[in-house]
């Protein structure tokens, strides 16, 4: 989520590719000294710390006078001595990453062992932001209805989309791409004095971890990809998984679960019992949408969008579930509205999905594709989260495509039932990256999973891996985590990382 650049020859884009960060060694952006600060006074936040540094706004010309602002964080080490570095990534694409390393103050192996770095990559949290002006077509219109009225709605909002966000956006919409994004990470390993770092991404993050490696298979020690998005196709192949994984999660333990416990939220004593809960009560928000307490509206989009959501983690069910018992009517409980992601984060979503890699396609295969999707998949069958590329003014990148060429090992770890990066597509990734390991987590659908769901098996593998050097000899895999019981959630770390930071000011 933005322009025109000057046509040049492939030979041209070829040697500037090549160039590029051999260039900027001897420029002012390598000799940057960042200047860290405690994040927060507050107690308990000692061990964190922030700071800035200044990137080209573009790597094929770096020395045109525009720049732009990386916000970043990092661990320090109870002894003050860090045995590696390791960069993390939230996913999104275009997720802020600052807080991300506060997860992993309670998991000592790591923490005690390496310096954590959080980057609110180019384009959002406290670096500089794109925007699309506040307007997210995903929202504005129900995706089932597939009447021609409501599909000029639909399609239109697209089209307005990428309108909205390369116009509100200008020039640094159109440099946020992964190729972009990575040589600013490779800015912060050398501002850093560091010949090797490790990576440590999540969803999105698979996929700038994965590029990260094509790009600099040199600077990367170990790479941890966990809830793989399918990086070596486009994004417009990966997201088409998405409806596929977000009604298996959806059915097989959402609403099973939701079900157990119909004394708790009165929604079904039985799977289906609560699907038609769910379908009787988005027909209604059709004809009229429910107001929540503080005001927030909840129309059938909305709800979808929530419960999708919530099946990201098993932490997240109860909140879940407890909000459609409200719209429903079933409990008289009060509830928040649920948090609406910074308008930065769509911004720089939008510029990385539609500028990274070509769309094929146009409205009306759009429209024949949502068709089929929406009969398959009740839940999110017609997000077709890349449809606005479709009217894309797309820069001319050239993104290489991963194959780990020169990378000694990479860690990859999914869970069978994963509802926005299905098992097929990181299967299918990890068959086209060389030397990576598949931790398969049995019986669980959670959407990242190490350091967030205490599966102990999961993260003992991994931090054998990023702190021993323990390289699995094969593929292997762990059994899952349980669903909780209501009121015995724990909620999703990630997300209270989130809101600490954000009830901290930064």
């Amino acid at each position: 989520m933005r322009r025109q650049l000057a046509v040049v020859t492939a030979a041209t884009m070829a040697a500037t590719v090549l160039v590029a960060p051999q260039a900027v060694a001897g420029t002012r952006f390598a000799s940057q000294e960042i200047t860290w600060q405690l994040c927060n006074d507050d107690p308990g936040f000692e061990r964190l710390q922030c700071g800035t540094f200044t990137a080209p706004m573009d790597w094929h010309n770096p020395d045109n006078g525009k720049t732009v602002t990386i916000a970043v964080s990092r661990t320090v080490p109870l002894n003050g001595k860090a045995k590696s570095t390791i960069f993390t990534n939230p996913g999104g694409p275009g997720g802020e990453g600052r807080s991300l390393p506060m997860v992993y103050l309670n998991r000592p192996k790591l923490s005690e062992n390496a310096e954590i770095y959080g980057i609110d990559v180019r384009g959002t949290g406290a670096s500089d932001n794109a925007t699309c002006g506040g307007y997210q077509h995903r929202l504005a219109t129900d995706w089932r209805d597939r009447g021609k009225a409501n599909l000029d709605l639909l399609y239109g909002g697209m089209e307005l989309q990428a309108k909205f966000c390369q116009t509100k956006s200008g020039e640094l919409g159109r440099h946020l791409t992964t190729e972009q994004t990575v040589r600013d990470l490779d800015l912060l390993r050398q501002l850093l004095g560091r010949k090797k770092v490790s990576w440590l991404g999540y969803s999105a993050g698979t996929w700038m971890g994965a590029h990260y490696a094509t790009f600099f298979p040199k600077t990367l020690d170990k790479i941890v990809l966990d809830s793989n998005i399918e990086f070596t196709e486009s994004w417009q192949t990966a997201f088409n998984n998405l409806p596929a994984g977000s009604e298996l999660r959806f059915r097989t333990d959402f609403l099973p679960w939701v079900a157990e416990y119909d004394t708790a939220f009165g929604l079904g004593k039985t799977a289906e019992e609560v699907r038609q809960s769910y379908e009787t009560t988005r027909a209604r928000l059709v004809e009229q949408p429910y107001v929540l307490p503080d005001g927030a509206v909840v129309t059938p989009v909305v709800l979808d969008a929530v419960i999708f959501s919530g099946l990201y983690s098993k932490g997240s069910f109860e909140g879940t579930a407890q909000l459609l018992a409200l719209v429903a009517g079933t409990l008289p409980i009060s509830l928040a509205a649920p948090r609406q992601y910074p308008d930065s984060i769509m911004g720089t979503q939008m510029s990385i999905l539609c500028n990274d890699t070509p769309f094929r396609g146009d409205r009306k295969s759009l429209e024949r594709e949502g068709n089929q999707s929406v009969r398959k998949y009740s839940l999110v069958g017609g997000y077709q989260i890349t449809g606005p590329c479709a009217w894309w003014d797309r820069p001319n990148v050239q993104l290489k495509r991963p194959n780990s060429k020169g990378i000694e090992s990479a860690l990859m770890v999914q869970s069978v039932r994963d509802p926005a990066t299905p098992l097929g597509g990181a299967q299918r990734a990890h068959a086209g990256f060389a030397n990576s390991r598949m931790l398969t987590v049995l019986d669980e659908g959670d959407h990242g999973i190490y350091g967030f769901g205490g599966n102990n098996c999961v993260d003992d593998v991994v931090e054998s891996y990023l702190v021993d050097g323990v390289v699995p000899a094969k593929d292997l895999s762990c059994p899952g985590v349980p669903l909780p019981v209501p009121g015995e959630s724990k909620g999703n770390p990630l997300t209270e990382a989130h809101r600490l930071a954000a009830q901290l000011g930064w």
